[in-house]
């Protein structure tokens, strides 16, 4: 028995072709994609995609229906199935294009132009992990240094930079003491970072 005529369905055999097709009719299926394949086409054409997009969207669709073929609950309203997957399918893609940005704007251009190269990003990676290493084993080297040492010098970094006196008030340590101690803090650490060597 035909199932079309002149390639178009007819709507009211609709519910029965999904059911031969279910059944493994291939003529069945045939009529369906040959049936409703300018519905497909006509919902994809509405939302204005690329050619390339349509297709795309129209296997995709063609694809989920045999998937779902023997679970549609109302065959006689595959149309509809189809097209609001159609539908769906269009708002996916077009979701995904609103992600990039084609421009002819020589500003935004520019503007890409000024970021930072690939080989750019990793050489400022490196230095920012070596940085962050020199700084790792400056603070271990001063944990190990005496605790007076330690204190004046935490003192002495503190901001606003604290006078002398307050130092000496704060640690109880005589003014003139604080810069020879300083020194000999300070030649201490240097000493323990120089022993590790360069890293």
């Amino acid at each position: 028995m035909p199932y079309t005529r002149g390639g178009a369905v007819d709507r009211t055999d609709v519910g029965a072709l999904v059911q031969a097709a279910i059944d493994g009719d291939a003529a069945a299926w045939k009529a369906l994609v040959e049936g409703l394949s300018p519905l497909v086409w006509s919902v994809v054409r509405a939302h204005r995609l690329s050619e390339a997009d349509g297709h795309e969207v129209c296997q995709t669709v063609w694809f989920r229906f045999a998937q779902h073929l023997g679970r549609i609950r109302e065959p006689e309203k595959a149309g509809a199935w189809l097209a609001s997957t159609a539908r769906n399918e269009c708002l996916k893609v077009i979701k995904s294009l609103k992600r990039l940005t084609p421009t002819d704007d020589p500003q935004v251009l520019d503007r890409v132009s000024e970021d930072r190269t690939p080989e750019q990003s990793v050489l400022d990676s490196e230095e920012a992990a070596a940085q962050s290493e020199r700084v790792r084993r400056l603070w271990q080297e001063f944990e190990a240094l005496g605790e007076r040492c330690r204190q004046l010098l935490r003192v002495l970094i503190a901001s606003p930079p604290p006078s002398y006196q307050e130092v000496a008030d704060a640690l109880g340590i005589a003014v003139g003491s604080i810069g020879p101690m300083r020194q000999r803090c300070l030649r201490r650490l240097r000493v323990r970072l120089e022993g590790r060597g360069p890293k």
